[in-house]
Formats: structure tokens, C-alpha cells, sequence
């Protein structure tokens, strides 16, 4: 009977333990939202919090799927775009991604979280651009990559290819030029130019298997909607 309390001593110890630090993360994953939230009061409605809050649940989807850390994925979702601001100012030339990694950096200095974990989500926030020189390395790194791509194509991310082109004062269309030799920020940043460039190619770099599933829906119908909108605008329907 001695040796049968005692277990349930240790266990119901390491019961409140883990509920204390389920306890203390929810408190961190809050504080740290909150925190996100503010780097967007003033951002375009191409890459707002909405954005962030349809990343976070695509991670969630995937990440649940793929067996990752969820708790690394929910940092890394609410702080993946703190730095966009700073690269919408600059017109591009300073990347979102790094200088985001910077602002996480110091933020998580001062929260209950592990050193791996710390490194783990820098390391999402770092790699998760399209664009980006860093690969994903860690499956939530690979996770978050998947899940910001997500959100370009499809419905939505036409959507946004177009409120884009409109926030930098593009055209509607330019089919008659070679989107090649366009630049970014300009009447020519189109959103036909981010389907070209960019959108066209992201179902070929998605890096999970459930990523890579819901990336071939997506593209199908951007290349149906791209065939229409073309027709449309050369006046054939």
C-alpha cells in the first residue's frame, strides 16, 4: 500500500507539473500574439493579420497531419510576417523574413521556452519566404514554408495577387509583355505577373505531403481562372 501511494504521489506530482507548463505556454502564446498583432495596425490588406490568422490555421491542419510541434508552429505562425512592414517601406530591398528573425529573436529572450524551441521557430520565421536564400531545414520549419504558400494560391491567393497589384497602383492586366522583364512595385506588378513569376510555381515547392496534396487543388484552379480571366479580357466570352 506504501509503494501504491507513492506512485500516485509521483504521478499526480508530474500531472501538475505538465499542467502548470501547458499552463505558462498558452499564457506565452497569448502575450506573443498580442504582440504580432500590433506590427500590423497600419499594414496592406495583402499581407494583414488575416494573413498571419490563415497561415496559423493552415499550420495547424498541416502540422497536426505531419506529427509536428505545435506549440513551436503557433509562435512561429503569429510572428512569420512582424518584419513585412519593414520590407513593404523599403520597397523590397529589406527581407521580411531576416529582419522578422531579428524582431523573434529578441522577443523570445524573455519567455519560459527552451532553447530549441527558441532556435527552432527563428529558424521558421527565417526560412519561410519564397523568394528566400535560407531552406527549411526542421518538418516545422517545412510546415510553415507549406502553409504561407498555401495561402498565395487558390481563391485566396488570387485575391491577394490582385489586392497587391492594387495597393502598389498596377494595372489590371499585361498579357502582351514579358513578365520577365518586369519589376516588382511597379504599374507592371500585376497580379497575372505574381501568377507568372511566382504562383504558377509554388505547387512545385512545397516541401510536406499534406502541403503537397492541398497545393495541386489550389493551382488547378488558378489555371482555370487564369484561362477564363484571359478570354475575358481579350473579349472571346
Amino acid at each position: 500500500m506504501p509503494l501504491l501511494g507513492t506512485g500516485d504521489s509521483v504521478s499526480g506530482g508530474k500531472g501538475r507539473t505538465n499542467m502548470i507548463s501547458e499552463i505558462f505556454m498558452m499564457a506565452t502564446i497569448e502575450d506573443i500574439k498580442a504582440f504580432a498583432v500590433k506590427h500590423f495596425s497600419s499594414a496592406r490588406g495583402s499581407h494583414d493579420w488575416e494573413h498571419t490568422q490563415r497561415v496559423y490555421n493552415l499550420c495547424m491542419h498541416i502540422g497536426r497531419v505531419e506529427g509536428a510541434d505545435l506549440e513551436v508552429l503557433e509562435i512561429a505562425a503569429y510572428l512569420h510576417d512582424v518584419g513585412r512592414s519593414y520590407e513593404d517601406e523599403s520597397k523590397g530591398t529589406v527581407c521580411h523574413a531576416e529582419r522578422g528573425a531579428e524582431i523573434a529573436c529578441g522577443l523570445l529572450e524573455k519567455y519560459p521556452i527552451s532553447d530549441k524551441q527558441k532556435a527552432n521557430i527563428i529558424h521558421c520565421i527565417r526560412s519561410h519566404r519564397f523568394r528566400g536564400n535560407r531552406q527549411p531545414e526542421t518538418l516545422e520549419a517545412k510546415v510553415l514554408f507549406d502553409a504561407d504558400k498555401l495561402d498565395a494560391i487558390g481563391a485566396v491567393g488570387i485575391g491577394r495577387a490582385f489586392l497587391f497589384a492594387g495597393e502598389v497602383g498596377a494595372k489590371l492586366h499585361n498579357p502582351y509583355i514579358n513578365v520577365e522583364e518586369t519589376e516588382a512595385y511597379t504599374e507592371e506588378d500585376t497580379g497575372y505577373r505574381e501568377f507568372k513569376l511566382k504562383l504558377s510555381k509554388i505547387k512545385d515547392r512545397m516541401l510536406t505531403g499534406e502541403g503537397k496534396h492541398m497545393a495541386q487543388e489550389r493551382h488547378a484552379f488558378m489555371e482555370m481562372f487564369f484561362q477564363r480571366f484571359n478570354e475575358e479580357y481579350e473579349g472571346h466570352k
